[in-house]
């Protein structure tokens, strides 16, 4: 069954897959005399999501001056810091031009660096990257498709994902039967989850055929599997999701399952703009 048209919304960022000049992030000599906090320096050199530098440090794999990093730790220029006993050469990786791609995710892959049950992962899809690695903003669940955006810059990431942003996120979904008027004002008012109340923000009718009908919603944050969770609220069972749009990112309608597109200069701009980004 064929995708139902997707809302318009103007100017939409994704224009040629040539890659751009991209902005620069903060140059290693910016960094202060008092120092940055370790994570946030090293996720802005691309080593991964402040959430996971911070894990890195809990477990030991983090050293600072030959010592184990503590929470709290601060980087200055010319320190001499290890991963899991390698040398990084962290001016260098940040001195690296920000990078975003657009990535269409199929069902059935998945969202992590390994996958012991051996399924498809996004990052073999990805281009090399010569400094750094790529990092994923916000997750699909295996049997979400739609659109991914995936950085080096895991500062940005780390504010693209974080719940005080509130960034939105547009899904199109596929349920099966009749929805009852109470039904979609129950969930834009509020449905309280194990983990807590959640509701969409905006609830779009977007047509089918037959018992299928799809709609268009928008939510505010990441929580696991929360779009299907709100549905399931109600006894609807969501047959197919697909995520189109995050923040002002929409995902390009020529853009085919398993391949990507760099963001354009202006659209990486606006997007650092959005969260308050050099």
């Amino acid at each position: 069954m064929a995708l139902p048209p997707r809302k318009k919304r103007p100017g939409n960022p994704v224009r040629t897959p040539r890659r751009p000049a991209a902005p620069r992030v903060v140059p290693a000599q910016a960094i202060k005399e008092e120092g940055e906090r370790l994570q946030k320096v090293l996720a802005r050199a691309g080593l991964g999501s402040r959430r996971e530098i911070e894990e890195w440090i809990r477990e030991g794999r983090l050293s600072l001056n030959r010592r184990p990093a503590q929470l709290g730790d601060r980087y200055h220029q010319g320190d001499f810091l290890t991963l899991n006993g390698r040398l990084v050469n962290v001016e260098r990786r940040i001195d690296t031009d920000t990078r975003v791609l657009v990535y269409h995710k199929p069902v059935g892959e998945v969202v992590s660096r390994k996958d012991p049950e051996g399924r498809p992962i996004i990052f073999t899809q990805l281009p090399r990257l010569e400094a750094g690695r790529w990092i994923a903003v916000g997750r699909l669940d295996i049997n979400t498709q739609g659109l991914l955006l995936v950085t080096n810059n895991g500062e940005l990431a780390n504010r693209l994902m974080h719940p005080s942003r509130q960034v939105e996120r547009e899904y199109a979904v596929r349920v099966l039967g009749h929805i009852r008027d109470s039904s979609i004002e129950i969930m834009q008012q509020g449905v309280t989850l194990e983990d807590g109340v959640a509701r969409f923000e905006q609830i779009v009718p977007a047509g089918g055929e037959g018992a299928n009908h799809w709609y268009h919603v928008t939510v505010r944050e990441g929580r696991n599997r929360l779009v299907r969770r709100l549905w399931e609220s109600q006894d609807i069972v969501v047959s197919r999701l697909i995520r189109v749009r995050y923040g002002d990112i929409a995902l390009p309608p020529r853009l085919k399952a398993r391949t990507w597109m760099e963001l354009p200069q202006d659209a990486l701009e606006a997007l650092m703009r959005s969260v308050e980004m050099e």
